[in-house]
């Protein structure tokens, strides 16, 4: 891998990761793929250095928590004759470190080296804190 480069996304609807994993178990149950695809009306113009190992990375109540790997981009043609961008993503939802992000419409590109930290999975059985002590640890430099 070159350098990746990411994209950032609100998670709308969302009020956790748990959200986000059951939803997109759900979509992924009913369709046909066993992969998770956001479909998206821009199209990323950096789609090489993307797919060179980006992630997509999620925004859950106003704080990047999640994020999954981009495996590719399809062409969807929506029911209105408009071509979208199907983002395909790798079913696995990885928790990141906590970082606030203000409210903001569609995507952004987010560079390598300010994607936050993943989160260990060292320790499955220990709980994850409540988003409101994460928000506050992030907003002190902490987390």
């Amino acid at each position: 891998m070159g350098n990746p480069i990411h994209l950032v996304k609100l998670c709308v609807g969302a009020d956790s990761v748990e959200d986000l994993e059951t939803w997109q178990a759900a979509r992924r149950a009913a369709g046909t793929e066993p992969l998770s695809r956001h479909v998206t009306r821009m199209w990323p113009k950096q789609d090489a250095a993307l797919l060179d190992g980006g992630s997509l990375y999620w925004v859950i109540k106003g704080m990047i928590l999640a994020r999954q790997r981009i495996l590719r981009l399809d062409e969807v043609i929506g029911e209105d004759g408009i071509r979208r961008c199907g983002i395909v993503m790798e079913p696995e939802v990885i928790r990141t470190q906590g970082v606030p992000r203000r409210p903001f419409q569609g995507w952004r590109y987010l560079k390598d080296g300010d994607v936050p930290g993943d989160l260990t999975r060292a320790k499955p059985d220990e709980d994850a804190l409540p988003h409101e002590l994460s928000a506050a640890l992030a907003d002190i430099g902490i987390r």
